[in-house]
């Protein structure tokens, strides 16, 4: 099935994304799902114990860009 550019565009769809198919007797319609939003505050508050530490954490040593 193709669909339109504007559609994808306009719901931020990629090839693979998954949309809803409805059927209603020869009408066949297409919805793209809401995501979730999420914000940091709300996802830190759900945490039981704050951030989790990983033993040696601080003291290994930079693999990427970490001080660049």
């Amino acid at each position: 099935m193709t669909v339109p550019k504007v559609f994808i565009d306009q719901n931020g769809l990629s090839e693979g994304s998954q949309v809803e198919l409805h059927l209603l007797g020869k009408k066949m319609t297409v919805e793209a799902p809401t995501r979730p939003r999420y914000k940091l505050s709300d996802l830190m508050a759900e945490m039981p114990e704050g951030l989790p530490r990983i033993e040696g954490w601080d003291e290994m040593p930079s693999v990427g860009l970490e001080n660049g």
